[in-house]
């Protein structure tokens, strides 16, 4: 019986595919469905077709549970980025279903966009070009980003190459990770310290955690309150580390100056979010992993995976490494 696999992930539906890992996955026999949704599918659509295929490659869909378990046939789960938080491990491992990810594969782009909203932000850039394109023409001023100090939530490999983009520009990094690499940080001149630390002490915060329950809303009324007016707020990382509404409230009442946003709770967020009324914030679509680099790079990844795990082999770049030893 030919091995059967739905496409989710919108980026791989709408690249991927059709460049080289596409040829690999038809080249290995493989058949393939594409999601022609253009978004994330919901819990429902996925327990309405789940069951026919052996593998599903997904970018943020709700691997929930129910869908996993509904999935008889399931044999991978193939992410197409680095962030699992939407699928639920603990099931998958039970029903002997492997899940991957594309680690290293976003690191660079990310910390790229990282920095672009930094300046984008300290420099009015969005700002400017509304207005230039309105006929105005306002001298707004800006801030430098030398030797300002950036704190840096989350010291994985995204918040390491934002870390060593920053030694550029002469800034001082303070980071908060309960998992701190010590030798890098002695290497380029990091302070660690603790979590408000970060937020009293740094004119740019930018978050790069894992979405857990002990990060949820790390951004928070309290946390956001510790800020100088002045500072700015970036997060590419996952929506739910920040809540939203206590940043608007931030915002709204000039308690800091700015923020960069790339992920929201709820995805697409509504077309009332009160985030849009704001001008101190700058509002994108999910794409800080987002090159034609980036994307080919974690494509491979997923395709290795998916024409392995279907080959009847262990796969590489397994999360739950548990199912390796069994």
């Amino acid at each position: 019986m030919v091995a059967k696999i739905l496409v989710a992930s919108v980026s791989f539906c709408n690249f991927s595919i059709k460049q080289k890992p596409g040829e690999i996955l038809k080249e290995a026999g493989i058949e393939i469905d594409i999601s022609d949704k253009g978004k994330a599918l919901t819990e429902t659509e996925l327990l309405s077709v789940i069951e026919k295929y052996d593998g599903i490659i997904v970018g943020t869909d709700p691997m929930t549970p129910k869908v996993i378990q509904e999935g008889k046939n399931l044999k991978i789960i193939a992410k197409n980025g680095v962030g699992y938080d939407n699928i639920d491990l603990k099931a998958a491992t039970a029903q002997h279903v492997y899940v991957t990810f594309t680690p290293g594969a976003v690191e660079q782009t990310v910390a790229d966009s990282t920095f672009a909203m930094i300046f984008a932000l300290a420099r009015n850039i969005v700002l400017g070009n509304i207005a230039v394109r309105k006929g105005e023409w306002p001298r707004i001023i800006g801030t430098d980003v030398s030797k300002k100090k950036l704190g840096i939530i989350g010291l994985g490999r995204i918040g390491k190459n934002v870390v060593m983009r920053s030694t550029g520009f002469n800034m001082d990094v303070y980071a908060y990770d309960p998992l701190i690499d010590a030798a890098f940080c002695e290497k380029y001149g990091v302070y660690s310290v603790d979590l408000d630390t970060v937020f009293k002490t740094c004119d740019i915060v930018t978050v790069h955690a894992p979405l857990m329950e002990s990060t949820r809303h790390i951004v928070n009324q309290r946390t956001l309150s510790l800020m100088k007016p002045d500072s700015i707020l970036i997060n590419t990382a996952r929506g739910e580390l920040v809540d939203e509404q206590a940043l608007y409230d931030a915002l709204k009442e000039k308690k800091i100056a700015g923020a960069a946003i790339d992920v929201f709770s709820k995805e697409p967020p509504a077309r009332d979010n009160p985030l849009f009324e704001l001008e101190n914030i700058i509002l994108t679509p999910h794409i800080a992993g987002y090159s034609s680099d980036t994307l080919l790079a974690s494509g491979m990844m997923v395709a290795e995976s998916i024409v392995a795990t279907l080959k009847g082999e262990i796969p590489p770049y397994v999360v739950n490494k548990e199912l390796i030893s069994k």
